[in-house]
């Protein structure tokens, strides 16, 4: 795991404050005012990528349903094989709550 490479006092600072919105309420107005629409839509939609790789579509539902590049796709891919499993820890958190 490459985790280190993130590491410092500033990401920690932003870590902290996204730890500490309390519902998706907090979240769309803390989120509003530190990114933009097209940095937003980034996250949500590399999210919605892996979800669909882990799901097993193809890249080209992929690319049609999400409007992702294969590159963006390929990135994502990358990561839910060689990354720090961040992807699947969030998912199977999601789709444990979801079933609750």
């Amino acid at each position: 795991m490459q985790i280190d490479k993130l590491r410092g006092e500033q990401l920690d600072q932003l870590f902290d404050a996204i730890l500490s919105l309390k519902d998706r309420e907090e979240c769309y107005r803390f989120f509003d005012d530190i990114a933009t629409m097209s940095e937003v839509h980034a996250l949500s939609q590399r999210l919605q990528v892996a979800k669909m790789l882990m799901d097993g579509s193809t890249y080209s539902n992929i690319e049609k349903d999400t409007k992702a590049s294969t590159a963006t796709i390929s990135r994502v891919r990358r990561c839910i094989n060689y990354g720090s499993d961040g992807y699947k820890m969030v998912l199977d958190r999601v789709n444990n709550k979801e079933q609750e």
